[in-house]
Order: C-alpha cells, then sequence, then structure tokens
C-alpha cells in the first residue's frame, strides 16, 4: 500500500488548479497494476458555477478526464518515471463509457484504474468512479506515452 499525498502527485501529473482533479491517491498496488484515488468536490470548484448554476453536478467529461490523470499516475509510477524524467502520458481515448449518477458539490469521488492491457508506450486500464460506495462511471481509458 502506498498513499500519495498533493505534493507527490505533482511529480506525476503537469495539472494545476483548476484542472488538477486527483487530490490523493489511497493505494497502488504495482504487483496488481491498480491505482485508487480520491478528488473532493466542494462547491467552489470553478466548473460548478455554470454546470449548471441551479443544479451544480459535475461534468461526466471531468470525471473521465479525473480517471485518466489517475491512471496516469500509474503509468508512470510503473515505469519509475516522474516529470523530471520528461515523459509524459496523454490521453488517447476512451470506450465503453457509461454514466450511472451524477456527481454534486460535497460528494467524495473515489476512482480506481487497473491496467488490462500495455503495448509499448500504449496502455489500457479499465476505471470506475464511485461516490459512497455506488458506481457513478465506468470507462476503459487508452494512455499514450511519450517524451516531452
Amino acid at each position: 500500500m502506498t498513499a500519495m499525498q498533493i505534493e507527490e502527485i505533482q511529480q506525476f501529473l503537469p495539472h494545476r488548479y483548476p484542472f488538477l482533479l486527483v487530490d490523493r491517491v489511497l493505494d497502488i498496488d504495482l504487483e496488481n497494476d491498480k491505482i485508487t484515488g480520491l478528488k473532493n468536490l466542494s462547491m467552489n470548484e470553478q466548473f460548478f458555477q455554470g454546470h449548471f448554476p441551479t443544479k451544480p453536478i459535475m461534468p461526466g467529461v471531468l470525471i473521465v478526464e479525473a480517471m485518466a490523470q489517475l491512471a496516469g499516475i500509474l503509468a508512470l509510477k510503473r515505469r519509475g518515471l516522474t516529470l523530471e524524467s520528461g515523459y509524459l502520458f496523454y490521453l488517447a481515448g476512451i470506450d465503453n463509457t457509461r454514466f450511472k449518477k451524477p456527481v454534486y458539490p460535497g460528494d467524495q469521488l473515489h476512482m480506481h484504474a487497473h491496467l488490462f492491457q500495455e503495448r509499448s508506450d500504449i496502455n489500457k486500464f479499465e476505471c470506475e468512479a464511485k461516490v459512497d460506495g455506488e458506481t457513478v462511471c465506468t470507462t476503459e481509458i487508452m494512455v499514450a506515452g511519450s517524451h516531452t
């Protein structure tokens, strides 16, 4: 079990506020190619101001982006790389995405990613996001690695 606080997360992701969507990594299991993380959602998130003003919900594309960022951390960590290495993983594709429930201010988005296929610099992950133990989104995410 390996947890990561925000300072360490920023060593793996180039994103910064307001686009850094992983607040904490709860567990990294390199032996089984799995990672678990979370995003705390407050009403102060910029996207809630316009999506939607009378009934704020987290945009689905940002839920997927948060899981892609989490998968990118695992992809780098598996290779023993950080941002300083000059290598990044970019979101390259999503498949079979399903949104089950909305995500609201005050929710804690628990995200899980499992690497199920690796070919050279392409990694594919099965991902799931939950709130209060209930699935809110499932997707398959592909990330592609590249030197910056």
